[in-house]
């Protein structure tokens, strides 16, 4: 993009720049990359109180079958996804993935079951693909809408159900993935206990003309701060969370990835309904016998931060490359570098030393498990 002029801009635009927000370009749309607290405050904010983060660029769709019949639409979406979404309960919602005819992730996303129709996130950068993607395979069964006219925030950290509970007391009742309509501030609102750092929090789907309001009450708490971009990144990097385009992509596997866990056994071989999805023959081999590579988490000595694109190798020389970092950077909450990325079989064992090549030199970093940090989601 050659300037703001032709970005996108999501229905907080303005609240984002009355904020202070520094504005960069991501996914097509003008979006905060740090406020004036900056990245490393923000961050540690959302891990000790409560963050509030536009994250109006994703895309929201409704399925919804022709039929009438809310069970149609969940299988025509099992004929996209590795997931059981027939077996949804009505409330909840589940992690899927897009996959294409190799078995490689088109793109991740959620679903909710809200009783007569589905709601579907996806990712920004993805979101006019999946639509159009979902209208080719599904379109004949399903009506399906992708709205412009509703932002999406989401509250972070360990004070958002009480800052929430102050519009809406219901809230506390609701655990980890549930989904409920509320009204917020007079706002007919889509509420999920739900989100991408690694805390405790909800992401809140607000009628765009209301979507301002809403988000200046819930700033109004003294526990709230805006995060950007920036601390979005490092949040969810700490928490192991993948980033699409970066640690997912068409040319990664759900098993490679190490989000078999997404796939339930219905699903697999010998499931009451295994296969029937993009990729099946190569994701359900790979379930049954594993990948030749895979994802980990890596600890780097020292302060530096260990970027993607570093090679990685068993040898201090670099002769030896087993694999690549996909993302990296300081992480706040640990105080010291975090990085992820795909090794060849052979490397994946916690523990096992490699070398990072950052700045023409190998570094010993540490294959670790993930998250880097332990997440808090109400159970």
């Amino acid at each position: 993009m050659d300037g703001s002029s032709e970005l996108k801009k999501t229905p907080l635009h303005a609240l984002n720049v009355s904020l202070g927000g520094r504005m960069v370009p991501f996914a097509g749309y003008d979006m905060p990359v740090q406020y004036p607290a900056g990245v490393m405050k923000e961050h540690l904010h959302t891990r000790a109180a409560a963050g509030l983060f536009d994250v109006s660029h994703m895309g929201q769709v409704t399925v919804r079958a022709r039929s009438g019949d809310n069970t149609d639409a969940a299988r025509a979406l099992e004929t996209l996804v590795p997931v059981d979404i027939v077996g949804l309960p009505e409330g909840r919602q589940r992690y899927p993935l897009f996959t294409n005819d190799q078995g490689g992730i088109r793109d991740d996303l959620m679903i909710a079951n809200r009783g007569d129709h589905f709601y579907v996130v996806v990712n920004a950068a993805c979101k006019d693909a999946d639509f159009a993607h979902m209208q080719e395979k599904i379109g004949d069964v399903c009506d399906l809408t992708l709205h412009d006219d509703r932002a999406l925030v989401a509250l972070q950290g360990p004070h958002a159900e009480a800052v929430l509970a102050e519009l809406w007391a219901d809230v506390s009742a609701m655990r980890f993935m549930d989904v409920r309509a509320c009204d917020l501030h007079d706002a007919h609102c889509i509420v999920s206990r739900s989100g991408y750092t690694g805390e405790d929090g909800f992401e809140i789907s607000i009628p765009a003309a209301l979507a301002e309001t809403v988000c200046r009450r819930l700033l109004d708490h003294p526990d709230v701060l805006p995060i950007g971009l920036g601390a979005r990144d490092s949040l969810r990097l700490e928490a192991g969370l993948c980033l699409y385009g970066n640690d997912i992509d068409t040319g990664t596997t759900p098993v490679e990835a190490g989000l078999e866990w997404a796939i339930q056994k219905v699903r697999r071989t010998g499931g009451e309904r295994a296969g029937g999805f993009p990729g099946a023959d190569v994701i359900l081999d790979q379930l049954e016998n594993g990948a030749a590579r895979r994802r980990v988490g890596l600890r780097a000595e020292g302060r530096a931060p260990v970027r993607a694109g570093a090679v990685l190798a068993t040898d201090p020389e670099g002769q030896d490359i087993v694999g690549t970092v996909t993302s990296g950077g300081f992480g706040p909450s640990v105080d010291g570098p975090v990085a992820m990325g795909y090794v060849d079989g052979k490397a994946t064992a916690p523990a096992t030393e490699l070398y990072a090549g950052v700045r023409g030199k190998f570094l010993p970093v540490t294959v670790t498990a993930m998250p880097f940090v332990k997440n808090t989601f109400k159970r």
